[in-house]
């Protein structure tokens, strides 16, 4: 093989791993949805565990605002916990690769603010504070579920 062989082969590879990465990194498995939002395309169990996530996070921000009415901190801070990071490693790679960028930043934001309340909750302790942090969140919430909505692989 030629210098020239080797660079053509160079500049293949480089754009099939280019595409590779923007299918599974930047766009995801996406198409358009009817009501304008982008319909993320997802086998039916992957669409069942996002749907079992957020309803986790309706149930912790319930225990969070319960905390918060009797200036529970501790309750706070375990309820926050509860929805970090760490639960975001509960979803499988693959899963994960079919979901667009900005819906993986949201997601993983919002894992991450989490943790801060939590920390936030403990260190500070004040539940102004923390209603303030609480409210920036729902607002990513809010925008998600304006941006986004979850198809299984099998429905039109």
């Amino acid at each position: 093989m030629t210098a020239r062989t080797y660079r053509i082969a160079i500049v293949v590879l480089l754009l099939v791993i280019a595409a590779m990465v923007y299918k599974f990194v930047v766009s995801g498995s996406t198409a358009p949805a009817e009501d304008g939002r982008v319909a993320v395309i997802l086998a039916p169990a992957e669409r069942a565990l996002v749907l079992r996530e957020m309803r986790s996070f309706v149930d912790g921000i319930q225990r969070m605002t319960d905390a918060l009415s009797r200036d529970d901190m501790k309750a706070v801070a375990t309820a926050a916990r509860s929805m970090g990071i760490e639960k975001a490693h509960d979803a499988p790679l693959s899963m994960v690769a079919k979901l667009p960028l900005a819906f993986k930043t949201l997601a993983f934001g919002t894992h991450r603010e989490f943790d801060t309340i939590a920390a936030d909750a403990e260190a500070i302790g004040k539940p102004a504070h923390t209603l303030a942090q609480l409210s920036a969140v729902l607002q990513k919430c809010v925008a998600c579920h304006a941006g986004y909505q979850l198809r299984t692989e099998t429905a039109k």
